[in-house]
This record gives C-alpha cells, structure tokens and sequence, in this order.
C-alpha cells in the first residue's frame, strides 16, 4: 500500500508565486487642510450629517463632535442650555449630548424602563449628588449608584438613612448633610458620611418643606405655619422663630445671602401665596403681587431671584414664573 502524500503546495501546482505586499490606501487629501478650514466646512452640515460623518472613522468623530458645530444646531434646540444671547448654561455637558437629548425628547423616542417600583402614599422626592442618586421610600431616604455605563442604577441601595416614623415628604442635600421632613411631623438631620443623625418634633402636622442653610433649617408644614430652627452647638433643634402664614405651605427655600426665607401656600384663602420673610424680624414680609389662584408648588431662591412652578396637582396645568428681590 501506498504512503498517502502531503498536500501539495501552491507553488507545485502553479508554480512559485511571488507574495503581494498589503495593499495600503493612500492619505486622504482633507487632511492636509488645516484643522480651521476642516472645521468650516463642517459648520455647513445639519445635525443628521455631522452623525454621519462621525460614523466614518475616528478622527472624523472626534473632529465632528467638537462642540463648536454642535453650538449653533443646540441653539435652535428645545432646552439645549442656551439661553437667548448665547450663554451656556451646561458647561461641562458637550453639546452634541444635548442636541441628543433635546431632539429624542422633541420626537418622543426615549427608553421606557422601570427604575425602582413600590406601593407607597408618597410619590419619591428625588436628589441627584454625584455619582449618587437620593430618593425617598415610605419613612426612609436610600442611597442609589449610579451605574458605571449610565444606563441606570445599582440594584440595592448604598445608604439607607431613617428615622420618620411615617412617610418622608421633602428632604434636602447640604454640604454632605440630608435634612429630611416627615408626615410625623419631625424633621431628621443626617451626615452622610458618617452616623451623626439628629431628630426633634417641628409641626402638630406633616412637614412639607424643608431648607437648610448656614446653620439654619426653615420649614414649612400643614398647619399652617414656618419656622426657624437652629444648629449651632447647644442650640441644636430650638425653634428660633414661628410664622403664621394662614394657609398651608407646600415650599419654602432660604436667600444666599441668609438673609431671608419665601414661602409659597396652598392659596386656598385670599392672602398671597408667595411671601418673604425677613431672619432679624420675621414679622416683616414682602408680599408678590402675581396671581397664582393654584398656589406655590415648589420653590427655589437663588442669587436674588425667585423660581417658582405652581399647579393644582398635575404636571399639564402647572404654571411658572420669574421674579426678583432685594434682600
């Protein structure tokens, strides 16, 4: 019997064959162009062809997010971080994001997902610090991870802070400290980093607002009335002031200069529902003039001026406007 043979090269049945070189393309000539003439070009393109173009190569997507052509396209955006003149006002987010955002939002393509889900009186007050996301459940304020890839949250909370008896309805985060109140009428002040953790009684009814600043937490409750607390060492949870506000409040938020406090009521009587009141003599006010028939929702003071978004409980019928003050 025969020896079966190896396989027979190439070169035994068509004879040696030189082996080719890899074939390498040339340069493209756009990049000799200067990056400035690059760019120009470029600025000539609508939001649909710069994706397209970045979907070429790498250095095409790198030169096509720049967010010096996305800055004109997010302009005639909805909610893109610009304001009228130019200003942005998102920084640190780049542009084509936000372009992103802003058309998915315009065209109603978004991801629907559930995040967390539970049977509980209260809808979730929501805090997002970082990395972390602060949400209250019931009579506990947890501490979620964000996921590293963004496409959600950690499955089981990093922090659970408690103390309510009943569910929390507002907290606030300053300065690595969660100043929460409660349906128990309570407000609890937690350290984040740490298990320093400080509880006192505050209203006769549910606390619906808090702020806290400067060594003062203000609040703002069912019964009708806002106070001033302080905690300052031997001092901690002393009610510094009580104001009758005549209707119930739903927000309230301290001036930066720590000079002032607003509360925004249910407008449920005839006074107004968006009020200022001065620290030194809290018996002085300054009342806004806007009619708001549905009362104050929530509310924010900054930098002498005051945001407000009222509503008689749905998102649709809200309505919001912008005032300033002198403190």
């Amino acid at each position: 019997m025969g020896r079966k043979g190896s396989p027979r090269s190439p070169q035994a049945e068509g004879g040696s064959r030189a082996a080719s070189p890899p074939s390498s393309s040339p340069p493209s000539p756009l990049w000799a162009l200067p990056e400035e003439l690059l760019l120009l070009i470029c600025s000539y393109l609508d939001a649909q062809a710069l994706g397209r173009l970045g979907q070429v190569c790498r250095r095409l997507r790198f030169l096509s997010s720049r967010d010096l052509l996305w800055r004109r396209i997010a302009r005639g955006c909805l909610n893109s971080g610009f304001t009228q003149l130019g200003t942005d006002l998102a920084a640190g987010i780049p542009v084509k994001e936000r372009v992103k955002v802003s058309q998915n939002w315009r065209h109603g393509r978004c991801r629907r997902e559930t995040v967390l889900k539970w049977k509980r009186n209260l809808m979730p007050w929501v805090e997002l610090d970082g990395e972390y996301l602060y949400l209250s459940q019931a009579e506990n304020i947890q501490a979620y991870q964000l996921c590293p890839d963004g496409t959600g949250l950690q499955r089981h909370p990093q922090a659970i802070f408690s103390g309510h008896q009943e569910d929390v309805c507002r907290f606030v985060l300053v300065n690595s400290h969660i100043v929460s109140g409660g349906g128990d009428g309570n407000i609890v002040l937690h350290k984040i980093h740490g298990s320093y953790s400080v509880k006192f009684s505050a209203h006769e009814q549910e606390v619906n607002c808090v702020d806290f600043q400067g060594g003062l937490i203000v609040s703002g409750s069912r019964d009708r009335t806002a106070k001033v607390w302080s905690l300052s060492a031997g001092r901690v949870g002393q009610c510094l002031h009580t104001v009758q506000t005549e209707d119930r409040v739903w927000s309230i938020a301290i001036s930066p200069l720590l000079s002032s406090f607003v509360t925004g009521t249910a407008c449920c009587g005839h006074t107004s529902p968006l009020r200022i009141w001065d620290f030194e003599s809290p018996c002085r006010q300054g009342v806004f003039k806007h009619e708001m028939w549905d009362g104050v929702g929530d509310g924010t003071n900054w930098c002498g001026k005051v945001y407000v978004g009222g509503g008689s409980g749905s998102v649709g019928s809200s309505s919001t406007f912008l005032t300033s003050f002198s403190s």
